[in-house]
């Protein structure tokens, strides 16, 4: 980690301590749980992919727990309907009248488990909470806590019985990360861990003080020539040939939207402040690229007949659009 400055001591202190906390409970995972806190900090939701029993549900409750925030977990099935999620209103005997009756969505962290097994309806039942933060039933709206995160997930072994999701929705996933098996070490300690004594998490923050950290990661400086960088690569997803890609613009059918653009920016913050820094390298944007190009860069069936995946595409497209150079790198080449 690069130094910090001074002014940014006692937020490095505060996640360093939230990160630790977790990290008692969950085992490996460092890639997921550093894009879990990208999220959080940039004020995105995320989309996860793996096979059961990697920890997923056990992250984001142990985080809820650290920051003091409320936790709740959504089990999508084909006979969930809307009303499930967001709530519905509800007729009360007593008062003779009629009264909300609030969803689940109303939480900090909310784990929607599965979510391609429920219908579209369904699953269009979050468009709204999670791009306005609100809930709107019987014509009155609600206000979601903050700060406020999804995190949803789909196996990819299972496939029977499931739905795609809407592109409308996937689109609103500031990132999609896939969640791998861990190495023989991990699973090693994984087993003592739960086999051994229960490890008590300890509350190191507040949600009031992870608003203030969401706001201070608005803070961090991005330099131009890396809005640039990302508006390029956007832009080659969209339209190869005018970036001397025209062998990709048969494997692409729809590019990314500019949601892309703003959510690489916006994490390329959250992981510099992560690392210690009020600045952003292109480094913190470049780890990201799959992460938030992954799920809306869709593949035309000649490239699925090839067996491309996004990931390939995407990797294609990076090569041919480089980086620009580090801040003052080029005054210390002349030097």
């Amino acid at each position: 980690m690069e130094p910090t400055p001074a002014g940014n001591n006692d937020t490095a202190q505060l996640m360093e301590q939230i990160l630790y906390e977790v990290k008692r409970i969950v085992v490996g995972q460092d890639r997921f749980l550093e894009r879990v806190m990208v999220a959080i900090l940039a004020q995105g939701h995320l989309l996860v992919e793996g096979v059961p029993g990697l920890a997923k549900t056990l992250t984001v409750k142990t985080l809820a727990n650290t920051i003091r925030g409320n936790f709740k977990r959504i089990q999508f099935t084909p006979d969930l309907v809307p009303a499930d999620l967001v709530g519905t209103r509800v007729y009360n005997q007593k008062t003779s009248e009629f009264g909300t009756s609030l969803g689940p969505v109303f939480t900090n962290l909310l784990l929607a488990d599965e979510i391609n097994r429920a219908p579209a309806k369904v699953q269009s039942a979050l468009l709204e909470v999670m791009q306005e933060r609100q809930v709107t039933i019987a014509g009155e709206t609600h206000k979601v806590p903050s700060p406020f995160l999804v995190m949803a997930t789909q196996n990819p072994i299972e496939t029977e019985g499931t739905y795609p999701l809407p592109e409308a929705q996937v689109d609103r996933f500031m990132m999609k990360v896939l969640v791998d098996y861990p190495t023989d070490e991990e699973e090693f300690v994984i087993v003592q861990r739960v086999t051994g004594p229960a490890v008590a998490v300890t509350a190191v923050a507040t949600t009031e003080q992870l608003a203030e950290l969401q706001h201070a990661c608005r803070q961090v400086y991005v330099d131009p020539s890396l809005i640039t960088y990302a508006v390029r690569l956007v832009s080659a997803t969209r339209n190869p040939e005018k970036h001397d890609l025209k062998d990709l613009r048969r494997l692409i059918t729809y590019g990314a939207s500019p949601r892309a653009t703003i959510n690489l920016i916006e994490g390329g913050r959250a992981l510099a402040m992560l690392r210690g820094r009020s600045y952003v390298l292109p480094e913190d944007v470049t780890d990201l690229v799959h992460d938030v190009f992954r799920h809306r860069v869709s593949l035309s069936y000649e490239a699925l007949s090839e067996g491309l995946s996004s990931d390939a595409v995407i990797s294609k497209i990076m090569a041919r659009i480089p980086a620009p150079a580090k801040p003052l790198e080029h005054e210390k080449l002349a030097a």
